[in-house]
């Protein structure tokens, strides 16, 4: 496989910037699920979404990659 400076620099950036969003999302939710537990119904499966349109941006990035 020829691997690019380009390819390195897409999956860095693609792993790094959707895991720090990951990350500040689930502070987020269990900082709002410690101000109010009984919002749990309504916090997680937006937490959940959130989190997967993050990890979206990660695949996209590896496709982006291995496809240069």
């Amino acid at each position: 496989m020829n691997f690019s400076i380009s390819g390195g620099l897409i999956i860095a950036l693609g792993g790094i910037v959707p895991a720090l969003s990951i990350g500040f999302i689930g502070a987020k939710a269990m900082e709002a699920l410690g101000r109010n537990p009984e919002a749990s119904g309504r916090i997680l499966p937006a937490m959940l979404l959130a989190m997967a349109f993050a990890e979206a941006i990660a695949i996209y990035a590896l496709i982006l990659a291995f496809a240069k």
